[in-house]
């Protein structure tokens, strides 16, 4: 049985790709053109997740209630971020959708830094390095992963609305959780 040397930030990333999806049929490859990360990483991603039970055996369905358990309690002590300079970039955390339209704009927006973003913003470095030039393409993973970097970045207030956020999606995505 291989060791767990800890939870890497591109697996939170793989596991919201994965729920985005929507138990649609996807391979290793799928995952990383998807993604832009190669298909080794994919899998050792998804080995870790599995050994974390994340993940169910066939490395296909993850464990929504541990999944969402690890995101409120562990994410942001685990991955933990500090707002940087001012840049352009795509929005994330409270400056995103959803959140945006339950947070009032007079706070600092959060931006993923993107020379061809088109929004302006305090710099939140993103889970993994491709974020910014694959959520274009796949609008509930772009809202998944903005609400993990709320958590991330938020005080209670916000991580208590990104979680309500979270858990709606998930409802959807997967019925039966």
């Amino acid at each position: 049985m291989k060791k767990h040397n800890g939870m890497r930030p591109q697996d939170i990333v793989v596991l919201l790709k994965v729920i985005a999806l929507q138990d649609r049929n996807w391979r290793i490859i799928d995952l990383a053109n998807g993604l832009k990360i190669s298909p080794s990483e994919i899998f050792e991603a998804l080995n870790r997740c599995k050994i974390a039970r994340l993940i169910d055996q066939s490395k296909k369905k993850v464990h929504l209630l541990s999944f969402m358990e690890f995101l409120q309690y562990g994410l942001k002590y685990v991955f933990p971020v500090q707002p940087g300079a001012i840049v352009r970039g795509i929005p994330t955390a409270h400056s995103a959708s959803p959140l945006s339209e339950h947070i009032s704009s007079g706070k600092e927006a959060f931006v993923w830094p993107y020379d061809l973003g088109n929004s302006r913003g305090q710099a939140i470095e993103p889970l993994y390095k491709t974020i910014p030039e694959v959520v274009e393409e796949d609008p509930l993973f772009y809202e998944l992963i903005t609400l993990s970097d709320a958590i991330r970045v938020g005080k209670a207030r916000e991580i208590n609305l990104a979680m309500g956020e979270i858990e709606k999606r998930l409802r959807h995505a997967q019925p039966e959780y």
